[in-house]
C-alpha cells in the first residue's frame, strides 16, 4: 500500500502526498511517545526531520497534540471491513501471488456497503483505497452475485459486525469474496497485471509517465 503510492503515483498526487502526511504524523507520535524514556534519541531524531521548522526541540514543542480531523466516523470500520475481506480473499488462494488475481466482493445493500463505497466510489477499479487494502489487481465491488459466475467458482463467505457511535449504531452484514486470476499483463512500471502487453505500462502508470515528462 505504502510502496505503491510513494512510488508508483506521480510526486504531487493527493494520494501520494496523503501517504506522506500520515507517515509524517506517525512520526512526531512515536518520537514525543518515546522522549520521555530515551530523550537523547527522541531529540536527534527529531533534529533530522527534514520538515521541521522548530528549533526548539521535541521537549519545548509540547505532548502529542493530534488533530481532530484524524478521527473520521466511520472510517475506522470501513478499513477494519476491508481488511476482514482480504483476508478471506488472502485465504482463498493459499500463499499465491495475490497481484495474479482480481477480486469480487459482494455486499448487500446497507451500512457496510455504503463504508466500502467510501474506499472505492468506482464499481471497478485497480487505484482505489479498496484496491490497495485487497492487495489484488484489480476489485470490483456489487450488490449482487454476477450473472455469469460460474456455479463451481470459489465464493468466499463471512460477516462484519460494524460499531458506530459508541454501539448506538450496530449492524451485522454479510459478504462474499470471489478470487480469479486476471486476464491482464504485469505492468513493468507497478507491477500490477493491469497492462495490455508486458512491455507497456498500465494507463495508469502512462498517465503518470506523461506527468512527469510534461513538468520538466
Amino acid at each position: 500500500l505504502l510502496s505503491c503510492r510513494l512510488y508508483c503515483e506521480e510526486a504531487k498526487d493527493p494520494k501520494r502526498r496523503s501517504c506522506q502526511t500520515v507517515l509524517a504524523e506517525a512520526l512526531d507520535i512515536v518520537i514525543r511517545s518515546f522522549a520521555p524514556i530515551l530523550p537523547h534519541l527522541a531529540e536527534e531524531v527529531f533534529q533530522y526531520i527534514p520538515y521541521k521548522k522548530d528549533s526548539e526541540g521535541v521537549f519545548r514543542t509540547g505532548w502529542i497534540n493530534a488533530s481532530s480531523a484524524w478521527k473520521k466516523p466511520g472510517i475506522e470500520e470501513a478499513i477494519e471491513g476491508a481488511c476482514a475481506m482480504r483476508d478471506s480473499f488472502l485465504g482463498s488462494i493459499s500463499g499465491k501471488n495475490a497481484l495474479e488475481y482480481e477480486v469480487i466482493i459482494v455486499i448487500e445493500p446497507g451500512l457496510l456497503f455504503e463504508l466500502m463505497e467510501t474506499l472505492q466510489a468506482e464499481e471497478t477499479s485497480s487505484v482505489s483505497q479498496l484496491n490497495e487494502i485487497m492487495m489484488a489487481s484489480q476489485t470490483t465491488l456489487l450488490s449482487e452475485l454476477p450473472k455469469e459466475t460460474p456455479s463451481d467458482a470459489n465464493i468466499i463467505k463471512g460477516t462484519f459486525l460494524i460499531n458506530l457511535e459508541g454501539g448506538d449504531i450496530c449492524e451485522q452484514s454479510s459478504y462474499k469474496v470471489i478470487a480469479r486470476p486476471i486476464a491482464k499483463a504485469k505492468c513493468p512500471r507497478c507491477r500490477r497485471y493491469t497492462a495490455e502487453s508486458s512491455s507497456t505500462p498500465c494507463p495508469r502508470c502512462l498517465q503518470v509517465l506523461a506527468a512527469g515528462k510534461g513538468s520538466t
